[in-house]
């Protein structure tokens, strides 16, 4: 089946008095005020968003404040955050992830859910829809959650307040029927096609599916004919969530959540377990784990570990997530305790039994990769570094520092007895004044940091010009000189600059140190 949820959120719970939004019952006196929400928009304060209290007092979005107060006196205002707002829906999408990898931001105020497969975990579609609203009506959120076989008619339809569908449920192939009488503004087409669909006569998606498709095309677009088809159930696109999706997934619920860490570690270790044998059967090591821990009170904590190498070795994860939560500077918050904890396996790559040789390197490997991860953990994955050896002649890309538990790069090669270049380098390298017998030779002399050195030796020049793909404009070549003083130090230095042939006048580095 293809996706088959979506919902739209809102901050605010059902009225206690079970009224609909549009009946307009007698308020309590002693009921807090109608909320709203309010922007600067037009040179004027306006209603940005409006609790249900106000909504069935005839406010809405857009109005003015000062006629809201005209027609409510009693008002509570609080100006409006949508930072506030997008970091709380993120929030919910997260606690969402309890009931499917697969979850989709909708705009400012609502959640795509792709259910394809996770129905029968939670005993079908319609099940689940009421445990998923009732999970959030806990939480203080009202919600209208439609299932249907495509997302944009789950969405059309959501945002319609779920318009005749029974029980929020749309049945295989129904989603034409289902969304014919819905506005054509729920299409997201715009104001300007609305408007001009209106004057045309074609207000609901019904009247605009019996029209033939070529003139309508030709007059607004084919984006108004691709969202039809999507709306009606003819074309299915998958949603883009926004996690990615994990390798493989195992987790434990439990009926009464757990607080200690001790429940925590032992849940994390079966988990762990079950792992291994997954990647075992596919042939695979996991190179990132992620452990989350959904709250009762709908938070969610998350803790990533990363291997050196591809892993499924039970009792180093074990390990390692032991570390891991050890370490931590903000400690984990059971709150009124967990009630899902799930291991997840975010990368995976094939992972073949090493055989063993003679000399022992494939242990001394697994050891160092051990260590790294172990290292890793405690310290943090950019804390600890290894070199990578770049193919280039630039000195400046010629090796770089990268986390040690990172894509494994080419190895880099054994150090020669002469060091043709300083493992010490400036960055950037150190102007100096340097005086030459010749344009091109080597320096006789040169001053750094205010102390003058006199050349003893020199070897050069080494010629290197930047690489043309990435050569800035005006960049000049480089002539490097391998120079010795009369105390015996050693240093690179290089002339940036041609004389005569460059443009510019030719100045002295020091770009590194030998040891």
């Amino acid at each position: 089946m293809p996706a088959r949820n979506a919902a739209r959120l809102s901050r605010f719970a059902a009225p206690a008095d079970g009224s609909a939004a549009g009946g307009t019952p007698a308020e309590h006196p002693l009921a807090p005020p109608p909320l709203v929400f309010v922007e600067k928009a037009q040179n004027a304060l306006r209603l940005a968003a409006v609790d249900r209290a106000a909504h069935r007092r005839g406010l809405a979005p857009g109005l003015t404040l000062a006629d809201a107060r005209a027609r409510i006196p009693a008002l509570a205002v609080i100006d409006h955050d949508p930072a506030a707002d997008a970091a709380f829906l993120e929030e919910v999408a997260d606690d969402c992830d309890r009931w499917t990898p697969l979850v989709a931001l909708d705009g400012g105020d609502g959640l795509v859910l792709d259910i394809t497969g996770c129905a029968h975990l939670f005993g079908g579609e319609a099940a689940m829809r009421q445990r998923l609203l009732a999970h959030l009506a806990r939480h203080g959120l009202g919600a209208c959650a439609v299932v249907a076989g495509t997302p944009d008619a789950a969405r059309a339809l959501a945002r319609s307040g779920g318009g005749r569908v029974r029980e929020g449920i749309v049945a295989p192939g129904g989603e034409a029927a289902a969304v014919a009488v819905l506005p054509i503004a729920r299409l997201d087409v715009g104001e300007e096609v609305v408007t001009g669909l209106s004057r045309a006569g074609l207000k609901t998606i019904g009247d605009l599916a019996a029209r033939p498709g070529t003139p309508l095309a030709a007059r607004f677009g084919e984006d108004l004919l691709v969202r039809l088809d999507r709306a009606l159930g003819r074309e299915d696109v998958r949603i883009v969530p926004r996690r990615p999706l994990p390798a493989c997934i195992a987790e434990r619920r439990f009926a009464e959540p757990i607080a200690r860490v001790e429940d925590i570690e032992a849940t994390l270790g079966l988990l762990v377990d079950d792992l291994a044998l997954m990647l075992e059967a596919r042939g695979e090591g996991g190179r990132a784990f992620e452990a989350s821990f959904f709250r009762a009170d709908g938070a969610v904590r998350r803790l990533k570990v990363e291997t050196a190498r591809p892993s499924r070795d039970a009792r180093s994860l074990r390990r390692l997530y032991r570390e891991r939560i050890e370490t931590l500077a903000d400690p984990i918050d059971p709150g009124f305790g967990f009630d899902l904890v799930r291991l997840a396996v975010l990368r995976a790559e094939p992972l073949t039994p090493a055989q063993v040789s003679l000399d022992g390197r494939a242990v001394e490997e697994e050891e160092v990769a051990a260590l790294i991860d172990r290292l890793a953990v405690r310290l943090g994955r950019e804390r600890v570094l290894r070199f990578l050896q770049r193919d280039t002649h630039d000195p400046d890309r010629a090796s770089a520092l990268i986390p040690a538990a990172a894509l494994a790069g080419p190895p880099l090669a054994p150090m020669p007895e002469m060091l043709p270049r300083p493992l010490t380098l400036f960055d950037p390298p150190q102007p100096i004044e340097a005086l030459a017998e010749v344009p091109d030779g080597p320096p006789l002399r040169f001053r750094w940091r205010r102390v003058v050195h006199e050349v003893a030796r020199a070897e050069g020049p080494e010629r290197i010009a930047p690489e043309w793909w990435r050569r800035p404009e005006g960049t000049p070549t480089r002539d490097y000189f391998r120079v010795e003083n009369r105390e015996g130090r050693r240093f690179w230095l290089f002339r940036a600059g041609l004389y005569d042939r460059e443009p510019g006048t030719p100045r002295w580095f020091l770009h590194g140190l030998f040891p």
